[in-house]
């Protein structure tokens, strides 16, 4: 008995030993469950291989449910947010065509939501190309009333920046609701800023029904030097800013560009839903005349610099900033494609009017070529090339103004890209030029973004 209580007890410390041995060895280097976890992972279960046991017929997968993005809601579509930063007060509105809410043709336009909303609006605010956005680019728009509404249309485009007292008296509150596309050229976010600044000079409060940016998901270009502001360039940003207007309104106001100081304005800003910078978004509306499609909104922070150059894009075409062209390149070699402006709606007298042009048509390439080059320069310094292989003698920038600048100075921030060019550098020189300018702005934009990238 004492021999069996003897082994007993033996065998007991031995299993002991032996699971006690056995736990260090499988906690030593991961905790349980990632250790189960690794297992799981690494088991591959086989069908029986035997041949005469029947193979089970097992049933397929489950087809991956495709999960569709959800759709972008825009400022505008979303009353439950703006209605009680506007009821009970006098309400006045910038926006033009491209106001129509949720880009949804059915839901109309943002000046007939308000009203139905049961808000009182007392004045329109118009922006280049007016209300109704077909305006030659430049051209004055005078005052007006709505026809359908008949609230008075005040236009800010030709006949000063700022809107007089006795406008400013009308109203409480200012809606912002525009479509931009965001580059530091095109001129509503300038309108915007001056209505801003008045706002802030009146003590009224400006609230921002945001809008998707077509071309949001890059930085690129030159930052705007001072000394070359202008209707074409406000504000000390790269040609291509990569913000909605709502969040360069935030900038705009958080890093005092206005006259009235840092954070003068009460502004608010109602932001899409489920947008981000990276999302591609087709617009509904042309914002302006002269951007008849996606590709030519995508085109454009290219080809705008040939504006007031020998070089005509196409105004006068149904294809506007998705070609170029030059009588002065006929003949040329890789210059084949060939278009003639003619006097339009947002197009009257365009260059070259009834002429031949020679050039380069730019519609083959596909968006995603088009928004991964960002801005390309190639287009540029190619046909400045072409123009001086010619032995014309007018410059291919056309003539400077009274203080020696061209106009390309103003559409680039300053003289260094019409500089660059001449001396002969590629674009990938010029482009690196700018990158430490783009890498700064964009630490200091971040604090005003709304949406991830």
């Amino acid at each position: 008995m004492k021999r069996f209580t003897k082994s007993f007890i033996s065998c007991i410390l031995i299993c002991s030993l032996l699971l006690l041995s056995g736990c260090s060895l499988s906690s030593k280097d991961k905790p349980e469950s990632e250790t189960t976890e690794k297992v799981w992972e690494e088991v591959e279960v086989k069908p029986s291989t035997s041949p005469n046991e029947p193979q089970q017929e097992t049933e397929p997968a489950p087809e991956e449910e495709i999960t569709e993005p959800a759709t972008v809601i825009l400022g505008d579509d979303r009353p439950e947010v703006y209605l009680p930063y506007l009821e009970g007060k006098r309400v006045a509105l910038f926006s033009n065509q491209s106001g129509i809410v949720g880009d949804d043709e059915s839901k109309g336009h943002i000046l007939d939501a308000l009203i139905e909303e049961g808000l009182e609006v007392k004045a329109i605010f118009s922006p280049e190309h007016g209300f109704r956005g077909n305006a030659d680019a430049g051209a004055e728009v005078d005052d007006s009333l709505d026809e359908s509404t008949g609230v008075p249309i005040l236009s800010l485009y030709g006949n000063g920046h700022y809107p007089d007292d006795e406008s400013m008296s009308t109203f409480d509150v200012l809606v912002v609701d525009i479509q931009d596309v965001g580059l530091r050229y095109y001129t509503y976010y300038i309108t915007m800023y001056y209505l801003m600044e008045a706002c802030a000079e009146k003590g009224k409060s400006v609230v921002i029904f945001d809008r998707p940016n077509p071309n949001g998901s890059y930085v690129d270009g030159g930052i705007l030097k001072d000394d070359y502001k202008s209707g074409v360039g406000l504000l000390p940003i790269p040609t291509v800013h990569g913000m909605t207007l709502g969040e360069l309104a935030l900038m705009i106001n958080g890093e005092g560009w206005l006259s009235t100081g840092k954070d003068s304005l009460d502004l608010s800003v109602v932001p899409c839903e489920n947008y981000s910078h990276s999302t591609r978004y087709s617009l509904l509306k042309n914002p302006s005349p002269n951007l008849k499609s996606m590709k030519a909104i995508y085109l454009y922070p290219s080809t705008c610099y040939f504006e007031n150059t020998v070089v005509t894009v196409g105004r006068g075409t149904d294809f506007p900033f998705e070609v170029y062209g030059s009588p002065y390149l006929e003949g040329v070699e890789g210059n084949d494609f060939t278009f003639t402006p003619v006097s339009m709606e947002g197009a009257a007298s365009p260059l070259y009017e009834g002429q031949v042009c020679y050039g380069k048509d730019l519609r083959n390439k596909s968006e995603d070529e088009i928004i991964s080059e960002g801005i390309c320069l190639d287009y540029l310094i190619d046909a400045y090339n072409d123009y001086m292989s010619t032995g014309n003698e007018a410059d291919f920038f056309g003539n400077p103004d009274k203080a020696g600048k061209y106009w390309i100075d103003y559409l680039s921030g300053s003289d260094e890209l019409r500089k660059c060019i001449v001396s002969g550098m590629t674009s990938e020189e010029i482009k690196a030029t700018w990158a430490q300018g783009i890498a700064d702005f964009g630490k200091q934009r971040e604090p005003y973004l709304l949406y991830g990238d």
